[in-house]
């Protein structure tokens, strides 16, 4: 099967297609409550449903639909083993840091597994090996050394040289007793248990405003309004800016392609390699015998690349060495990486006494949305877990050790905020535009985002990110305008895909007539 534009497979994650949307109703008028949890991908729903669990009252607000936005697109491996993080943190934090580290990110799978037991649903939990492996005899060494991290932090740890994968690796960190599930069937599950918690859900409701205090109040698109003694923002890319924490995150996209394969093809295991631009590879339960290829990679920036080449490098390495498969659905997720590795997880900022965050997971949103929802309960009710101080957003042990990449990552912010305006324009003219494609054109001055419908009807808006004002650039595959400073995601009208950005960007007129047709669309 080949999608309009193209590329193989059903442009949808395998995840959103299998199970049923949901339906929970906007807020319409102000509410009180105890907690107000903003943002209903892992993160939040933890927070909510372990909130709820230890006697909160307890209001969920989501933007667009719950467990659809990243978690909908992960990959969906729930494993404490991320790439090379322990021999850094040994390093970095301490042989104790590492130990932290590993104890809540193995208690989260642990904890996912008993949480999906409790509550009796069939989420294709399955447990096995997660593995880290790299091809170049070079690189075996720093293997070595992250297998023997990894065991000293606690894990089941241990450095192999053979695999399930139908090449050979010069090396790889095996960890035992791992896991992998369906993320929305186990997430639909939670959001129901939630309510039967007294828990509320208010779906299409972006919130837009946050007023810290004694109680906070949160402010939405709509002018409705939540009172509550504390806030949490759970929204992937914090929505506030006050704890400036975008100076410390990194956004980047990775796309997804999953195959069909029989059962005897399975590789045995989650494997993943900084190698080749990065690439993950694991299996899901599919029915008839077979499992679902799932294969990750091709990381790049928000607005520097568009997808569609990375689905075909991606698809090409799946076939070269998965032979005889066929795509069956591809799809885009996006990651933040914090500049010191680890995920900020407490309260939002110094001085702040009753509003936290989880954000900068790294690519490692399940086991981390779990860890969130653990610790931030145990803030909240003044049972903080022993791990707690390793993910403090508050931290300033780290400010020396993350320098080069806070350095480096405001160097690629300035660079395309100043870069991006020295050039004269992304299209000469909006007649320039082909049809399904958009650009960035100056018109009457100002620099507009203009998209061309199919039928060629084009559609103008403003082609400054209304986060902090980068200009944005046209992912042509996917059909948004992205922001390549932080991350932010637009529709080809300008509505709000992905924040950090919660306003929509500015209609604009671009002022061109095609011959038989009106004004171009605003």
């Amino acid at each position: 099967m080949t999608d309009n534009d193209g590329l193989p497979g059903l442009d949808e994650s395998y995840w959103i297609t299998t199970t049923p949307s949901t339906s929970y109703p906007p807020l319409t008028e102000d509410a009180e409550t105890d907690v107000t949890v903003i943002g209903a991908g892992i993160a939040g729903l933890s927070t909510a449903w372990e909130l709820a669990r230890a006697g909160r009252r307890v209001v969920l607000l989501e933007a667009d639909r719950i467990a659809a936005g990243v978690t909908g697109y992960t990959t969906a491996k729930l494993s404490a083993l991320h790439t090379l993080v322990y021999d850094r943190l040994r390093r970095t934090r301490g042989p104790q840091g590492a130990r932290h580290y590993a104890r809540s990110q193995q208690g989260a799978v642990e904890h996912v597994v008993e949480t999906a037991g409790l509550l009796g649903v069939d989420c294709d939990l399955e447990r096995g090996p997660a593995f880290t492996y790299v091809r170049d005899p070079e690189s075996a060494g720093e293997l070595r050394a992250e297998a023997a991290a990894a065991r000293e932090a606690g894990l089941p740890a241990s450095f192999v040289t053979e695999t399930g994968l139908p090449f050979p690796v010069a090396g790889a960190v095996r960890v035992e007793d791992q896991a992998q599930f369906h993320p929305r069937k186990y997430l639909l599950a939670l959001a129901e248990d939630f309510r039967s918690r007294g828990g509320v859900i208010h779906e299409r409701t972006r919130a837009t405003g946050l007023h810290e205090g004694s109680p906070c109040r949160v402010t939405t698109e709509t002018g409705t309004t939540v009172t509550s003694q504390d806030v949490v923002v759970a929204t992937h890319y914090p929505v506030f800016d006050r704890a400036l924490l975008f100076t410390r995150l990194s956004p980047r996209r990775e796309v997804v392609v999953a195959a069909p394969v029989d059962a005897d093809r399975d590789p045995g295991g989650m494997f993943i390699t900084q190698e080749e631009g990065k690439r993950s590879v694991r299996t899901a339960p599919y029915g008839d015998g077979r499992r679902l290829l799932i294969v990750t990679g091709e990381t790049f920036k928000p607005g520097t690349a568009d997808a569609g080449e990375k689905f075909a490098a991606l698809t090409a390495w799946t076939h070269r060495h998965f032979p005889g498969t066929e795509v069956a659905y591809r799809w885009a997720t996006q990651d933040n990486d914090a500049t010191d590795t680890v995920p900020l997880i407490g309260p939002f900022h110094p001085g702040a006494r009753h509003t936290y965050v989880a954000t900068g997971f790294g690519g490692w949103g399940l086991s981390g949305g779990v860890v969130a929802g653990r610790l931030l309960t145990g803030l909240i009710t003044g049972d903080p877990p022993p791990w707690a101080g390793l993910y403090d957003p508050r931290r300033l042990w780290s400010a020396v050790r993350e320098a080069p990449a806070f350095l480096k990552h405001q160097a690629e912010v300035g660079r395309h905020f100043i870069g991006d305006r020295l050039r004269s324009t992304h299209a000469d003219s909006v007649a320039d535009i082909a049809p399904g494609t958009g650009a960035v054109v100056r018109v009457k001055g100002r620099r507009c985002a203009v998209y061309r419908d199919e039928d060629g009807t084009t559609r103008a808006v403003s082609a400054r990110c209304t986060h902090l004002g980068c200009l944005v650039a046209f992912n042509a595959t996917e059909k948004a305008w992205e922001c390549p400073c932080h991350g932010s995601r637009f529709a080809p009208d300008g509505a709000v895909l992905q924040g950090p950005a919660t306003e929509p960007l500015e209609p604009r007129d671009a002022g061109w007539r095609e011959a038989g047709r009106g004004p171009s669309a605003i």
